[in-house]
């Protein structure tokens, strides 16, 4: 239970009458008696003095805390946050700055039961649980030509409450008549390239159907190449930091782009910033891995990965390029800070151990 928050005493200066002639006399007889002591004249002196210091150090500390975010004039800070986005939820240990090019930086945590719930598969089902950062599977320019493949998706549909996500398979589901993207639980503009489904507002259209042969100016072969190159590259990866084999892997939905920006919540699915677990939110997850396609603090503020640990949160500054990965289970609690300016684009790609729960790279049709 929160400590009740008690009520300020009232001292003298507040016991006085209220406005009105009273008031006036208080305040007449109060400057007579500075007037007449002139160590009157000095405590005013020395109280404007004090006040202009703590003003001072006040635009010190403002502009140190704006350094390390680098927010903008005018910036939002998210609720709960600072303006130097440092979160007030407790103790922040950076695992990856945006500045740093790391070939590999890799923390093992203990694993969680959720995995004791699930059929394990020798040599798949996470006995090494962890989380990891690498700036080395995944280069800058393919990150900005997939960051273009997201942009064109997106251009085609969007959500009011700073949330859009184009998924490359089928994960949505229906609640009070609404189109809810499970994995972030926010309204989402949604686009399934295996059947077509596009959200266009609060409706459905088929892709393929209503923009016919003007889709190959929309995505290409090319476009689909890539990101099977870069999802074999990035489950190589996984497999090799956890000791298991690649071909034990499968890539399982959802698959997903998403932007995020500062524009408020209009509903609580909206709320992209709560902390969950995605082996409990689906429970074919093993392994997941996300790819950032634009960098902190300079293309947006906030949105930092937060890794919610029991002693203290870990976070991970996005760049293009950067790959962050990690076992799906409770032992990595995580969740994305509130983006209050600019947006941010990555792609989420996820793994089972499961093949009933494989699914195959998306085609254009």
């Amino acid at each position: 239970m929160a400590p009740q928050r008690r009520a300020l005493p009232r001292g003298p200066e507040s016991a006085g009458p209220g406005p009105g002639r009273g008031a006036r006399r208080h305040s007449s007889s109060r400057k007579g008696r500075f007037q007449q002591d002139p160590r009157g004249k000095w405590l005013k002196a020395a109280i404007l003095l004090l006040l202009s210091a703590a003003a001072g150090g006040g635009l010190v500390v403002w502009s140190r805390l704006r350094g390390q975010d680098e927010i903008p004039e005018g910036g939002i800070p998210a609720e709960g946050v600072p303006e130097g986005g440092i979160p007030s939820d407790g103790l922040t240990e950076v695992l990856a700055h945006r500045s740093d090019t790391l070939q590999q930086r890799f923390v093992e945590v203990p694993c969680s039961e959720d995995y004791e719930s699930h059929r394990r598969f020798a040599g798949c089902t996470p006995r090494k649980c962890g989380r990891g950062v690498t700036d080395a599977v995944i280069t800058r320019e393919e990150a900005e030509r997939i960051r273009r493949i997201a942009e064109r998706g997106l251009s085609l549909g969007g959500s009011d409450g700073g949330v859009s996500s184009v998924l490359l398979f089928s994960t949505f589901f229906y609640c009070q008549g609404k189109i809810i993207n499970a994995f972030f639980g926010a309204e989402a503009s949604i686009l399934d390239l295996h059947s077509g489904a596009l959200s266009l507002g609060k409706h459905f259209v088929n892709l393929y159907r209503y923009f016919g042969d003007k889709i190959q100016d929309i995505f290409t072969e090319e476009d689909f190449a890539l990101y099977r190159d870069v999802r074999q590259r990035i489950q190589q990866r996984i497999a090799q930091v956890f000791g298991i084999s690649s071909s034990a892997l499968y890539l399982t939905k959802p698959t997903f782009f998403s932007r995020m920006n500062s524009t408020g919540a209009k509903t609580t699915h909206d709320e992209y910033w709560h902390p969950h677990v995605d082996k409990v939110t689906y429970g074919s997850f093993d392994y997941t891995s996300l790819l950032y396609l634009s960098d902190y603090s300079k293309d947006f503020g906030g949105g930092r990965f937060v890794f919610m640990d029991a002693d203290s949160n870990k976070t991970v500054e996005p760049r293009a390029g950067r790959v962050s990965f990690f076992t799906s289970g409770s032992e990595n609690l995580h969740r994305v800070e509130r983006v209050r300016w600019g947006t941010r684009f990555a792609i989420t790609i996820s793994f089972s151990c499961d093949p009933q729960h494989g699914i195959a790279d998306p085609l254009l049709p």
